[in-house]
């Protein structure tokens, strides 16, 4: 996983040295960041609301074939892909976005663990010289988010990390990795919450802040695809999942990541409101279900005025015998089958014939 980090990490990190050396800040860096990227994912997210008021448009549909097949599942599952078939709908579209997501917070993982390596873009063997020394003072090998640790402890102690140079030990303490107070190196834990009303720590905010957002983003998302039915249960399921997960990643990394994820969540959330008016799966649905009964209704008068003429042409006679039972009632098809089989007994056996009555048809 590190070794996947790594890789994913390496043109994030770029991008971020950029934004870092422009605005020298850590925490303005990293939301500028989370904007690019999410301006960078718009098309997809925009696939992905095309993708579900599409859902909403043929929902409709798909309630009308799930009542028609309710007992031939086989059958059923036959015309739902026909119709995704042609309405272009791809179920799978909306896990796109998700799917991207996840590949660019284990790249951000390894940006914010490592900014030696992301940010100041020091020499391998520079920083290996310093976690040498590191772990000399610790008594411990170097291990994930090391490099903050080095940090730290050189901006307590230069002197003992004379070794890497003056220059390196000016840029290392200059390097800026707060946001309003908050020291984006540290890792928030559970344990901060006895401390809040002694020795509070704002870093203690970013895993609540990460829920909150989250939540909120599921919530109006889960609002947002209410016209969809066959999402409704994943998406409820989801407004329960990211919160959860957030919260977390919050407290198992860095607090830059969860701070990372908390922009995230915030510019969901503006985006989903700018989509929705792009593309509103309720008003969508309502129009879908508006334009079905109406065909329906069209239909259902287009039979009725067909049934007419097949009656008028059967009482003037100019109708044919395979056209005259569509003209029928299903009491006057049964009439006239009793009836033509009343006339074939009676011309078979010489007996009188009987006209049918009503009591017959009983």
């Amino acid at each position: 996983m590190n070794f996947i980090n790594q890789i994913l990490g390496y043109p994030l990190g770029w991008i971020m040295w950029a934004l870092y050396n422009l605005f020298k800040n850590y925490g303005v860096a990293l939301f500028i960041f989370t904007l690019i990227i999410k301006a960078a994912t718009f098309p997809l997210s925009l696939k992905q609301q095309k993708s579900t008021s599409k859902m909403s448009r043929i929902q409709p549909q798909i309630t009308e074939l799930q009542n028609r097949y309710k007992n031939n599942k086989e059958k059923l599952n036959e015309e739902m892909m026909a119709l995704y078939q042609k309405e272009g709908y791809n179920p799978m579209s909306g896990c796109l976005p998700l799917l991207i997501q996840m590949p660019i917070l284990f790249g951000m993982i390894d940006v914010i663990y490592n900014p030696l390596k992301h940010i100041l873009r020091l020499p391998a063997d520079i920083i290996e010289a310093g976690m040498e020394i590191l772990s000399g003072i610790t008594g411990a090998p170097a291990a994930a988010g090391a490099q903050l640790d080095l940090i730290s402890n050189i901006k307590l102690n230069p002197g003992a990390f004379s070794v890497m140079g003056q220059d390196i030990i000016q840029q290392i303490t200059d390097l800026n990795l707060t946001f309003f107070g908050m020291d984006l190196t540290i890792r928030p834990s559970v344990s901060m919450f006895g401390e809040i009303f002694t020795n509070f720590n704002p870093v203690i905010l970013i895993p609540i802040l990460s829920g909150v957002s989250a939540l909120a983003a599921s919530l109006q998302s889960m609002r947002v695809s209410a016209a969809s039915s066959s999402a409704g249960g994943g998406m409820k399921g989801m407004m329960y999942i990211m919160p959860i997960f957030s919260v977390m990643i919050a407290f198992s990394v860095a607090a830059g990541v969860g701070l990372y994820w908390f922009f995230s969540n915030i510019l969901s959330l503006l985006q989903t409101a700018i989509l929705t008016k792009i593309y509103n799966p309720k008003e969508i649905a309502e129009k879908a279900q508006k334009e079905l009964e109406e065909r329906q209704e069209r239909e259902r008068q287009e039979r009725i005025e067909a049934k007419k003429k097949l009656r008028e042409a059967a009482r003037q006679g100019s109708l044919s015998d395979e056209d005259l039972p569509k003209a029928m009632t299903a009491k006057e098809l049964n009439r006239k089958k009793l009836a033509d089989a009343r006339k074939r007994d009676a011309d078979k056996y010489g007996e009188v014939y009987v006209e049918v009555t009503d009591e017959d048809l009983m």
